[in-house]
C-alpha cells in the first residue's frame, strides 16, 4: 500500500503562546508548530503540524481532489480541533505536477499511501508517536482515509469524513475498517448522501452519519461549517479518551 518508506525528519517546533491575559505557560494556549518535510518516494510532502500543550491526539488531514493543506475549510475545522486540545498534521499529499492530472487526484492507493506514509513518520517522532491517531478527509480524502484505517499495520483510532465519497475506499476496506467512523454530509448535498449511505451500510466499525440541514457540498452555506468542526472535535475527542 506504500510507495516507499518516508525518509525520516525530526521536527524543530516554534513554540507559540496565545495570549490570554496570564503568564503561565503551562496551561492549554501553548501551541507547538513546525513546517515539515515528509519524504515519499520521489515527492516530498509539505505540511504543517500544531500541536497544544498536553494533546488529547493527532489529526492527520487528507485534503479532496482539486485542494491542498492550504484548505480555508479544512483549516477551520483544524483550529477547532486544536482549541479543543487535540492536534493537527495538514499535508499536500500530491505535488503540484500530480494535482494537474485527474487520474492522480482520483488515484485512492496513492493517496492512501502517501497517508500511510504520514502516518509512519508521525511515529517517529518524539511529540506525536504515542498519541491517538485520527483521520479527517473530505471528498476523495475520505476514501483514502477510509483505505488507511482499514489498513492493519495503523492504529487509528477514529476516522471522520466531510462531504467524503467514502464508496471510493471500496467495499473491502470498508468492511475492515475496525475504528469509529463519522461521516458528514451536507442536506443539500445531492447524490453524495446516496453514496455516504451506500458506505455507510458497508461499515462494520462503530459508525455514525449525520446529515447537516441546508449544507451543499463544500458547507459554505452560514453555521454548517462550523457544525461540522464541531460534530469532528466531539467525535475525536470522545474516542481518543477511549484509546488512551
Amino acid at each position: 500500500m506504500r510507495d516507499h518508506k518516508s525518509r525520516v525528519q525530526r521536527v524543530n517546533f516554534l513554540q507559540v503562546h496565545r495570549s490570554n491575559g496570564k503568564d503561565n505557560r503551562n496551561d492549554m494556549s501553548m501551541l507547538a508548530k513546525a513546517l515539515v518535510r515528509i519524504g515519499s518516494g520521489a515527492a516530498d510532502m509539505e505540511g504543517m503540524l500544531e500541536l497544544p500543550h498536553a494533546a488529547l491526539g493527532i489529526v492527520l488531514f487528507a485534503h479532496g481532489s482539486g485542494s491542498s493543506r492550504l484548505s480555508p475549510r479544512n483549516n477551520y475545522v483544524a483550529r477547532v480541533l486544536r482549541e479543543a486540545g487535540i492536534g493537527t498534521l495538514l499535508l499536500d499529499l500530491l505535488t503540484q505536477d500530480e494535482e494537474r492530472k485527474r487520474a492522480t487526484r482520483f488515484d485512492i492507493a496513492l493517496l492512501a499511501a502517501r497517508l500511510r506514509t504520514a502516518a509512519d513518520w508521525l511515529r517517529t517522532q518524539d511529540a506525536t508517536m504515542t498519541l491517538p491517531l485520527g483521520l479527517f478527509g473530505a471528498s476523495t480524502g475520505a476514501a483514502a482515509a477510509l483505505r488507511l484505517a482499514a489498513d492493519p499495520g495503523v492504529n487509528v483510532a477514529a476516522v471522520v469524513s466531510r462531504g467524503g465519497r467514502p464508496d471510493l475506499a471500496g467495499a473491502d476496506a470498508l468492511r475492515s475498517v475496525e475504528a469509529p467512523v463519522l461521516l458528514i454530509v451536507g442536506g443539500e448535498d445531492n447524490g453524495v448522501i446516496d453514496l455516504n449511505r451506500m458506505a455507510f451500510e458497508q461499515l462494520g466499525s462503530p459508525k455514525q452519519l449525520v446529515i447537516v440541514p441546508g449544507a451543499t457540498h463544500l458547507f459554505e452555506e452560514p453555521g454548517t461549517l462550523e457544525e461540522v468542526a464541531r460534530l469532528a472535535a466531539e467525535w475525536f475527542a470522545g474516542h481518543f479518551a477511549r484509546s488512551a
